[in-house]
């Protein structure tokens, strides 16, 4: 399993995760681990890295003993994510729902002993438990409640987390990414981490037909290594869909729309592809591949014991893994592999996902160079032999470099509580950066003085003797025609995870 496909996909929750709870950490906790951390942290010339088939990701700190005021590990059973009951009656938005009358329910209390033995099985569907009246989700909602709530229901209102605004000047023939550079500088192993932008949590550009095309085609050869979902995992992949659909008729309106109708119940209806699917025809997970060009994975809270649990996703873009090979594994095992995992991470990570509010979803950025543009590359695949040797600069022109940026976001689900992480692959050819002020100083700094665990750990030595000196030449032509000052001391830019002046070249890109 290669170390730069590990870094980019088959850690991303972890990453994320990681270092939200080294925010939640008291700053004593804060001080020893970094403290520990710099102490071990050695820079040296890095040469050809041993086979990435074989080596283990790597930890930023050798610490094998956990701090000693570090918390022992718990059992969360008994916690759960603030509740949003309050939501439930103006959330009704459906035809098909039954109606305000019948909402809120009768509340029930977290601290009662009778909820927790009420709370849905892990592997329940909850269209078919025998008490929907008395069966609730983690999020302390009555299955009738949600029954009530019939299909499509104002997520927003559910969630905290408001709709986008409409996007009237979007064009999908000219539809560009943001340009996400989310370089850093001093670089250790830490988190960028921002609020989510609601506006762009599903952002579409001009390859979105292809890109459908693609996922298909994937599926089509790959089937459950790449889109798969295990009982208990229905209400929440529900709400998956209908979250993502709402979002894109409301973020593109000019594209997407839904209808309904009693003979097909709901229709969306997508103008860039040119047609339009029954969503009760198919499962919520095949919607999405049918509409929406991200990856989603779904983490559901088991009751028997409070710990989160990948149950379903469709993954097309993930590198040295794929669903098949982690599906049903609570996130410690996900992430066994890791060192340190367990000693230093494994309890703040679980306690985060405990606590995790459905308003104050999250967003990052993770970044790898690459050779061509690998999208799907599960152990294995023969793209992930590029990574233990250097082509010869014959055979690799600097249009074959290309930066790979996961952009990642993070966010609980209302009704079912289930945690979903999604991120969207985007590729930009290495020499887009020449314009771009600062970007390419920045990066050929990193990747020259980056710690040399990181830096292996991303794996970019195999394209290293090509980027590094069309980069190094860039950043002196920016300095020579005074686009940058060459007194500029290389840092972190004010516009992370962008760059001075992206917002105008960006939209002059696409003619607006």
């Amino acid at each position: 399993m290669s170390l730069s496909g590990q870094y980019l996909a088959a850690t991303g929750v972890g990453l994320l995760l990681t270092f939200v709870s080294y925010l939640l950490m008291t700053a004593s906790q804060r001080n020893l681990v970094y403290n520990r951390v710099a102490s071990c942290l050695k820079f040296s010339e890095r040469g050809q890295p041993t086979s990435s088939s074989t080596t283990p990701p790597r930890s930023v700190s050798p610490e094998k003993k956990p701090p000693s005021n570090f918390p022992p590990s718990s059992d969360y059973k008994d916690i759960f994510p603030p509740w949003r009951r309050d939501a439930l009656a103006s959330a009704v938005a459906s035809p098909t729902s039954a109606g305000k009358d019948s909402l809120p329910g009768p509340t029930i209390e977290s601290s009662n002993p009778s909820f927790h033995t009420s709370l849905i099985p892990f592997t329940a569907d909850y269209r078919t438990c025998a008490a929907p009246a008395s069966t609730y989700t983690p999020m302390g909602i009555a299955l009738t409640e949600i029954a009530a709530l019939g299909d499509f229901p104002d997520y927003a209102e559910l969630s905290g987390v408001p709709l986008p605004a409409p996007y009237p000047e979007f064009k999908i023939e000219s539809a560009l990414p943001r340009p996400y550079r989310p370089f850093r500088w001093a670089y250790h192993q830490t988190m960028s981490l921002t609020k989510l932008e609601t506006d762009w949590w599903l952002e579409l550009e001009r390859d979105f037909v292809k890109s459908i095309k693609d996922r298909k085609e994937l599926f089509a050869t790959r089937g459950k290594m790449m889109l798969d979902y295990l009982p208990g995992s229905e209400l929440a992949c529900k709400e998956l869909m209908e979250m993502a659909l709402q979002f894109l008729c409301a973020r593109y309106p000019q594209y997407f729309s839904l209808s309904y109708s009693n003979d097909k119940g709901y229709v969306f209806h997508n103008g860039i592809l040119k047609n339009e699917t029954v969503v009760e025809d198919m499962h919520p997970l095949h919607v999405l591949l049918e509409n929406v060009p991200e990856d989603f994975a779904v983490m559901v809270r088991n009751p028997e014991d409070g710990y989160y649990y990948l149950r379903g996703g469709v993954l097309c873009s993930s590198l040295g893994w794929s669903l098949g090979s982690k599906l049903g594994m609570q996130l410690k095992e996900i992430h066994g592999p890791i060192p340190d995992y367990k000693e230093k991470m494994e309890f703040s990570m679980d306690r985060y996902f405990s606590k995790f509010p459905t308003a104050r979803p999250i967003q990052r950025g993770s970044w790898g160079l690459e050779v061509d543009k690998p999208l799907f590359m599960p152990p294995g695949d023969p793209h992930e032999a590029y990574r233990d040797y250097q082509l010869p600069r014959s055979e690799l022109p600097i249009s074959r470099v290309h930066l790979r940026v996961d952009w990642q976001t993070l966010r609980r689900l209302p009704l079912s509580g289930a945690i979903i992480f999604n991120f969207k692959a985007l590729f930009t050819p290495l020499e887009q950066f020449r314009n771009e002020p600062h970007i390419p100083r920045l990066l050929s700094h990193v990747v020259r003085n980056g710690p040399e665990n990181i830096m292996k750990y991303k794996n970019t030595w195999h394209v290293e003797h090509v980027a590094l000196p069309a980069l190094e030449h860039w950043a002196r032509e920016q300095e020579d025609t005074g686009l940058v000052d060459k007194a500029w001391a290389v840092a972190t830019l004010d516009e992370s995870p962008f760059f001075p002046g992206w917002e105008r070249m960006w939209r002059g890109r696409q003619g607006f």
